[in-house]
């Protein structure tokens, strides 16, 4: 007998048997937590989300259509909860070069020399960090889709419900945003 499949669990769900919820939250729980991860430093802020994004797909499951896959239309609903979280937890998000540790101020000053020395590996993801959390939050979930977890754009716009033109222009926009922090940072190295 094969397994269920995601609209079978669902179709389960919705008449009642709430244990078949179980296989979709395993299923699709790695990919929350990532998602996640991406917007919260702390590991309880982290599970916070995911918790609440599983809470409100159980709670708006009979508003899933089916004509996309159900992972779209979880992840919709996990996005939109990381954008909730970071309003809440919006703070200055402007900040400058005296504002970095002295491991990404070394890896900035020799950006562009080869290493995979694990201090400089750390610091580049940290000042990356700092880049993404200056951006609007659909903007850095754009941008992590984009860049870091390598979607297509045509993804995206399915995932966050934008047209695949203003994926691209949101995208442009805070590359650019991203690119004028760094020129911010070290003026004579980048102008």
């Amino acid at each position: 007998m094969s397994e269920p499949t995601d609209k079978d669990l669902i179709v389960e769900v919705l008449k009642g048997n709430t244990e078949s919820f179980e296989p979709l939250v395993v299923k699709y729980q790695p990919r929350v937590f990532s998602l996640a991860r991406r917007y919260a430093r702390r590991e309880n802020e982290v599970e916070d989300i995911v918790q609440t994004v599983f809470l409100k797909a159980y709670s708006k499951l009979s508003s899933y259509r089916g004509d996309a896959p159900f992972e779209h239309w979880l992840m919709r609903t996990a996005t939109y909860t990381c954008y909730d979280f970071l309003r809440k937890h919006q703070r200055n998000r402007e900040w400058n070069a005296s504002d970095l540790s002295e491991e990404e101020n070394d890896w900035f000053e020799n950006i562009g020399e080869e290493s995979k020395d694990e201090t400089n590996l750390k610091a580049a993801k940290s000042l990356v960090d700092k880049l993404l959390d200056e951006l609007k939050p659909q903007d850095r979930h754009i941008i992590i889709l984009l860049d870091l977890e390598e979607k297509s754009v045509k993804e995206i716009a399915e995932i966050t419900g934008l047209s695949e033109s203003n994926v691209k222009v949101k995208a442009h926009r805070a590359r650019e945003k991203m690119r004028q922090a760094i020129v911010r940072l070290n003026p004579e190295k980048y102008i």
